[in-house]
């Protein structure tokens, strides 16, 4: 789920440096492809039916050939895409030595596997990544679905909206995704010879979602994390007991004392258009979340006990959430991170189930939420 500012508008202390990327997300239309800072390629793969519109992949030359970070979505159009970019920028497939995922969403790593099967290039992720990918989920897509229903029943979801979610035109987790053959940790450089590009860990997103940055050129590829206009869908991960927004907010604060490190740095996001000001959005981030915060607890206070579903049901989203359709499990994992930092500052109180992870409920029972004593008084 994503909160935005007015369609248009640029955030306070954001400077704008991809213009036509700009230019072309007004017109929602795909942006050009561009050579950056220091040799770097900037590609927009489209994403299928889906407001983002394309995912901005971005081609880092070495010595040695050529790094793709966050190949797109497995569809022809987007193969075509990369194809095209590769070929706007004097390279070939036999020039692609590695691929690297800031995080395993198929916007970014579902193209990874065919693109390695064409190239012969290694794959990286940070290793908590790795430990999401669906193959490592337990039981069968029916399982899955299952389980899913049986978290939206004990966040208080209607049973129709439980049908509607988990129902076979839902969607949901895709087959196998490409296995790392590299695994960066925070600090690793990239294996590519000729430049140094380093790994900076920003859980938060996902819990193995990985920054990239280059001090030479002056520029951080920031995934999903720091983006200009949206911000991230922070939200529970199955099978993940992390604190998601805690671990992102943490996040935020290296970003941005990393900017001021290198003294301003050149954003270039996974979405939308690349910018200056990292420090400052990172700030306007964490400003925002800590609004949602503070609309959370009026909710409570004024509803008593409520399901998660209604606090979700009552939040301000981007649109109405009669108009939120599937994105709905999205919101409501971002509500129960929202909680679960609550619950863990001692602000709210979880009562009939911790808001933790997305898992089955207690049997016969509807978690609901309230104000923590100690805060009432």
């Amino acid at each position: 789920m994503v909160h935005k500012v007015p369609a248009g508008g640029v955030p306070a202390g954001v400077e704008v440096v991809g213009t036509a990327q700009r230019a072309a997300w007004a017109a929602k239309v795909l942006p050009p492809v561009e050579r950056l800072e220091a040799g770097l390629w900037s590609v927009p793969v489209p994403i299928p039916h889906n407001p983002l519109r394309y995912t901005l992949c971005y081609l880092v030359p070495g010595d040695d050939g050529v790094v793709v970070v966050d190949p797109g979505w497995d569809t022809e159009d987007t193969w075509s895409a990369l194809v095209a970019g590769l070929a706007a920028s004097g390279a070939t497939f036999d020039d692609v030595v590695g691929i690297v995922a800031t995080h395993v969403h198929p916007d970014h790593h579902g193209l990874s596997a065919r693109l390695a099967e064409r190239s012969g290039a290694w794959v990286a992720m940070h290793p908590a990544e790795a430990a999401t990918l669906p193959q490592r989920w337990s039981g069968s897509a029916e399982d899955r679905r299952d389980a899913m229903a049986g978290w939206l029943c004990g966040c208080g979801a209607p049973d129709a909206e439980v049908g509607e979610l988990t129902g076979p035109r839902s969607g949901g987790p895709g087959g196998e995704m490409a296995e790392p053959d590299v695994l960066l940790e925070d600090g690793d450089a990239l294996p590519l010879k000729g430049r140094t590009v380093r790994t900076l860990w920003t859980p938060g997103h996902t819990p193995g979602h990985i920054c990239l940055l280059e001090a030479d050129a002056g520029v951080l590829l920031t995934g999903d994390h720091v983006l200009p206009r949206i911000t991230p869908n922070i939200g529970l991960t199955p099978g993940s007991d992390d604190p998601a927004l805690a671990t992102f907010l943490d996040s935020l604060e290296r970003v941005a004392g990393t900017d001021s490190e290198h003294g301003g740095l050149t954003a270039l996001p996974a979405h939308e258009y690349r910018f200056r000001g990292l420090a400052a959005r990172s700030r306007a981030l964490q400003a925002h979340h800590a609004e949602r915060c503070r609309e959370l607890l009026g909710i409570v206070r004024e509803a008593g006990e409520p399901t998660m579903w209604e606090i979700a049901a009552r939040l301000t989203w981007s649109r109405p959430w009669e108009e939120v359709g599937p994105m709905r499990i999205g919101a409501l994992a971002e509500t129960a991170s929202h909680v679960r930092y609550l619950v863990d500052r001692g602000e709210l109180e979880c009562l009939g189930g911790a808001p933790g992870a997305i898992t089955a409920p207690v049997p016969d029972s509807t978690p609901r939420v309230r104000l923590a004593r100690r805060a009432v008084a």
